[in-house]
This record gives structure tokens, C-alpha cells and sequence, in this order.
């Protein structure tokens, strides 16, 4: 059923209940690396469930009904295409252009790293504590969880710092270059200093 067919307030709750899956569906297909395989520099030539992870080489018990119900329910959040028909009986899936700013471009960034980094194991534990924002005020929720800001929590661990740089870039430098194009009030400057901006990128 496509979204925009929900037409009744019971319907509506069920997908509001189920609404984890959608953030949940976006990290598997990132970490198989199927927006990249089927984006491949450009090519996006619609490719199957099997014949995907046939190319990420994920081991011989991989399931391609499993990654197939995922993309069908990706497919209804218009982040992939479904193509039918033509292929025969076998559902086959390209990105659209939300799928294409998840797959990895010519500089080796996309907006994948930022849905991985919203979705870490210890930001994750947080959310069951948000009514306790409420509550008590005085201690955010992942504080509360691990006993200290986020920000501090990260330095102690390489790999979500990491993660978290690739969020930023993947956000940031797009978003810098759009805004360049369209924007001409830093013409005969010769040096811009960004104060505080982490690694300098913007």
C-alpha cells in the first residue's frame, strides 16, 4: 500500500508504530553497500535483489527476499525505483535521486555516513528516555544513558569520532558548494578562515 493511501486514523498508527523500519532498512542497504553497487559511478542500471548481493560477495547464505523487502519498502519512501515488466517477472531497483545523494560520489562522500551516525548503538539507547526530557529537564537523555554530552562520549571512541567527520563532510561540502555557485560576495578574497570548523572543510 503506498503512503499516500492511508485513509484512516488506524492505519496512520500502524504506520507510525512501524516507523523504525524506515531508518532501520536505510542503514542495512548502506552497510551492504547496495546504493553503491547499483549507482556504480553513474551507471544505475537496475539490478535485482540476487544479482545485488551477487556483487557485494556477502557470503553464500545471504537471502535476496530479505534485501527484496527492503528495497520494496524503500521503494515507498522514494529512495530507490522499482522496475517491473520489462525485466520479466523479477523486480529490479535504481536510485532516485534521494538514493543517488546516499550513494558515494566522485569525492568519496555522500549523506550515508550521516544516517549511520543518527543511528548509532549508543545514540539509539537514548531514545526509549526522551519522556524523562520531560520529566527532568536538568540531564538530557544520553546523558542520563552513559553519563556524559555526546560530544565527549565520541572522543573516547576512533570510530565514532570517524563517523561522525564523515557526517559532517558528507552534509557540509555539498551543501558549501551549492551555496558557492549561487553566491559571489567572497570574489577577490584571498584568504577565508573557517574558526572552529573541526577539519577545515567548509
Amino acid at each position: 500500500m503506498e503512503r499516500s493511501q492511508i485513509n484512516s486514523p488506524i492505519s496512520a498508527i500502524m504506520e507510525l508504530a512501524n516507523l523504525v523500519s524506515v531508518p532501520m532498512c536505510l542503514n542495512a542497504v548502506i552497510k551492504l553497500k547496495v546504493l553503491d553497487t547499483i549507482w556504480q559511478d553513474g551507471s544505475n542500471n537496475p539490478l535485482s535483489a540476487a544479482e545485488i548481493l551477487s556483487a557485494v560477495a556477502v557470503g553464500p547464505h545471504a537471502d535476496a527476499e530479505n534485501l527484496q523487502r527492503i528495497l520494496r519498502l524503500l521503494t515507498s519512501y522514494g529512495v530507490f525505483n522499482e522496475h517491473t515488466g520489462k525485466y520479466g517477472s523479477e523486480r529490479r531497483y535504481s536510485l532516485t535521486e534521494v538514493g543517488k545523494a546516499l550513494a558515494t560520489d566522485e569525492n568519496g562522500l555522500s549523506y550515508a555516513p550521516y544516517i549511520l551516525q543518527h543511528h548509532q548503538d549508543a545514540i539509539m539507547l537514548a531514545w526509549p528516555l526522551v519522556h524523562e526530557a520531560v520529566l527532568d529537564p536538568s540531564s538530557e537523555p544520553f546523558v542520563k544513558v552513559h553519563g556524559e554530552l555526546p560530544y565527549s562520549y565520541y572522543g573516547k571512541y576512533p570510530e565514532m569520532n570517524l563517523l561522525m567527520q564523515k557526517a559532517m563532510s558528507g552534509v557540509s561540502v555539498p551543501f558549501m558548494k551549492a551555496f558557492l555557485d549561487g553566491y559571489d560576495g567572497f570574489q577577490g578574497v584571498e584568504t577565508l578562515v573557517d574558526v572552529g570548523g573541526t577539519q577545515g572543510i567548509v
